[in-house]
């Protein structure tokens, strides 16, 4: 499994110093039930906007 997972979403709650992910889980799905070909088909559930 990953170790660092790098996010750039940097008004996302787990978004960290150094463009890391904290969250415990990361959840990815592709659109529409569909199997992705590309990442531009994929969304990351994990999301949370962080309070501003």
């Amino acid at each position: 499994m990953a170790q660092d997972v790098l996010c750039e979403v940097n008004n996302c709650t787990y978004w960290a110093e150094g463009n890391k992910c904290a969250a415990d889980r990361i959840y990815v799905v592709s659109h529409k039930g569909k199997t992705a070909e590309n990442s531009q088909e994929t969304d990351c559930k994990t999301f949370e906007p962080a309070n501003v």
